[in-house]
């Protein structure tokens, strides 16, 4: 039987799916394997089941010479060299559709606790010396606002469906787009000083690093909510902190941070210290499809493209293909 590596915990039913069709190694533990410890359980492996800790390159590759599929539980792939699979000739799929709403729903929540501050609010209340209302902690909210939303692909548009409701005038930006649903067009140039929210809903790709820098947050509005659930390294975080601490920026929330871009040679290895400890910026730990039945819908999508591989099908979710396939 071919032999399947998870990477990461999976519930149970992923597991019986798996071990259907190959004899299955997972990692029962929360946290992910090292790199070390991957390469070496996947040395036999004819497919990966992979998450977003994992870094599939030339590397990896050859360390993995009857690896056939790496299905990955994510939508971005920005930590795997696709080309180099296809010249190896490994399939690799994605699951392209089931992240959408969830983090959707936690980017119009990041923001809503950023504009009103939620944090410390809740801070407050704990503390023991809340006795009522004071006029205190007064933000922001959508109602009257004008929202850009940098990126309008799927999730850029589930966000889009989602503010329609509140009140605001959205701004849609997005080159591949002439006309992004339910907002406006506009370049980023154009956008940025109108808005009181901006929201980063982009890829990471060669044209998108940094796209939120240093000239585009001096565009801003002062008083301007940035955020992100891309990926962290579409905006630059140290740009980011200069400019809260320079008061040219009112706040910044994340669910994605550039230390997580694996692929990225000279990513920072943690968050600026000054994110983490300034009093306007709110931070979820890479949360955006962290909703139970989701997620396992999203590892069983996973499993189903390792099925379609190993028993001689392209993968239904295939990005890529391979220059040569070999049996299993």
């Amino acid at each position: 039987m071919p032999f399947i590596l998870v990477t990461n915990w999976v519930h149970d039913a992923v597991l019986t799916r798996l071990s259907a069709i190959g004899a299955v190694e997972v990692n029962r533990e929360r946290a992910p394997w090292p790199r070390a410890e991957v390469l070496r359980r996947a040395r036999k492996a004819a497919a990966v089941l992979a998450f977003m800790s994992d870094r599939v390159d030339r590397e990896f590759l050859a360390a993995c010479p009857q690896l056939k599929v790496v299905a990955c539980a994510l939508k971005g792939f920005d930590n795997f060299d696709i080309e180099a699979c296809a010249e190896a000739g490994v399939w690799v799929s994605i699951v392209p559709d089931l992240l959408t709403e969830p983090t959707a729903e936690l980017a119009v929540g990041l923001a809503i606790g950023l504009g009103r501050h939620i944090r410390d609010g809740d801070a407050l209340v704990r503390s023991g010396g809340f006795d009522g209302w004071r006029p205190i902690l007064y933000g922001t909210g959508f109602d009257d606002a004008t929202v850009a939303i940098v990126g309008m692909g799927k999730v850029g548009c589930a966000i889009a469906r989602r503010l329609a409701g509140f009140g605001c005038r959205l701004i849609g930006i997005d080159p591949r787009l002439s006309n992004p649903p339910g907002a406006t067009p506009a370049e980023l140039h154009e956008a940025l000083p109108l808005a009181d929210y901006v929201f980063v809903a982009a890829p990471l790709a060669r044209d998108t690093h940094h796209l939120i820098g240093r000239t585009e947050l001096a565009a801003m509005k002062p008083q301007a909510l940035l955020i992100n659930v891309g990926r962290g390294s579409v905006v630059d975080e140290t740009a980011v902190a200069d400019a809260l601490a320079d008061d040219r920026l009112g706040g910044y929330a994340a669910d994605v941070f550039a230390m997580e871009d694996w692929a990225l040679a000279d990513r920072p290895r943690g968050i600026d210290p000054r994110l983490l400890a300034h009093p306007r910026t709110l931070f979820t730990p890479h949360l955006g499809s962290a909703v139970d039945r989701v997620r396992l819908a999203i590892a069983m999508r996973a499993a189903d493209n390792i099925a379609d591989a190993l028993e001689g099908r392209a993968p239904r979710d295939a990005i890529n293909a391979p220059s040569r396939i070999g049996c299993v």
